[in-house]
């Protein structure tokens, strides 16, 4: 599956340390989790642990969009 622009590219913000990366994630995921919704769902899924405080700093937060954002569609 070929990608283009920005899609393929998934920005990792770490507030703690002020640092950021660009994370690449393997392009057989977005054909299994299509949309923001469920991208989103599987990348913060595999962050989570049980005991991991809903109200820490480590707790992941997540903005996704999805793929008709941008366009013409309403």
């Amino acid at each position: 599956m070929t990608v283009f622009g920005n899609t393929g590219k998934i920005l990792e913000v770490d507030l703690t340390n002020e640092k950021t990366s660009v994370l690449k994630p393997d392009p057989e995921i977005y054909r299994n989790y299509v949309g923001g919704s469920g991208l989103a769902a599987r990348l913060l899924f595999d962050q989570l642990t049980e005991e991991l405080d809903p109200l820490s700093p480590e707790n992941p937060l997540g903005f996704f969009t999805g793929p008709l954002s941008g366009t013409k569609t309403p």
